[in-house]
């Protein structure tokens, strides 16, 4: 079949599925948009959780740097693949990471080495930190806008990913998020991960197996304030 009879056919398909369309020029605004109630930062632990995540809300940032601490003494990384960004140096993440002996791979770190080495370095690592871009209290999806500093094999590669949220992080609904995406389209990150629970896979037998193409373990640490 030629280039064009191929085009003409998918035109015509795409025609005949016109008539099909649900039009929704004129829905009222907000239609869909469920929200996330009155208290967006426990909604967002509890469907961390209920997707399979390990989500814990603390009142401050001093609990928050003691349940890092605590996750850091329970699986002994010896490497940590680490985002560089303004809430982790808030926990003091780099100073928890040298009391524990546990050594910090990030922009700075990998920058300076060739690609073997960086990329050796990466696989490497025992656990992931990062924080996130947005965090949607709804689904309890983490969106996190990759770029230097904030790459994102700290979220896919490492065995266990812990993220670290700000309240001024959270939004109630997707809808927020796409907005917020929307708003960024000038100055567009590389790609957004969207992480929601810890890595899972099926197959044909319907069996669930959890951590196959990224982290099985996925902690979440919620600041209120």
């Amino acid at each position: 079949m030629s280039r064009e009879s191929f085009l003409a056919r998918v035109r015509e398909a795409a025609r005949a599925g016109a008539k099909y369309r649900v039009a929704v020029d004129d829905l009222p605004a907000g239609v869909g948009y469920c929200g996330a109630g009155d208290d967006p930062a426990a909604r967002l632990v509890e469907e961390v959780n209920a997707v399979g995540g390990r989500g814990t809300l603390v009142a401050d940032w001093a609990a928050a740097r003691a349940i890092m601490s605590d996750l850091l003494g329970r699986y002994a990384p010896t490497s940590a693949l680490c985002w560089q960004h303004p809430v982790l140096d808030r926990l003091g993440l780099s100073e928890l990471l040298a009391e524990n002996g546990i050594e910090r791979i990030d922009y700075d770190a990998l920058h300076a080495l060739d690609a073997d080495e960086r990329r050796s370095r990466m696989l490497a690592a025992d656990i992931g930190i990062s924080s996130a871009t947005v965090a949607v209290a709804e689904t309890g999806t983490l969106a996190l806008a990759s770029g230097p500093g904030c790459e994102r094999v700290a979220s896919l590669l490492p065995p266990v990913h812990v993220a670290v949220v700000g309240p001024e992080q959270i939004v109630p609904d997707l809808f927020d998020l796409f907005a917020i995406i929307e708003r960024s389209a000038s100055e567009m990150a590389s790609n957004w991960v969207l992480v929601t629970g810890p890595s899972k896979t099926g197959d044909l037998e319907l069996r669930l197996t959890t951590g196959v193409h990224g982290p099985g373990i996925w902690h979440v640490i919620v600041v209120r304030q």
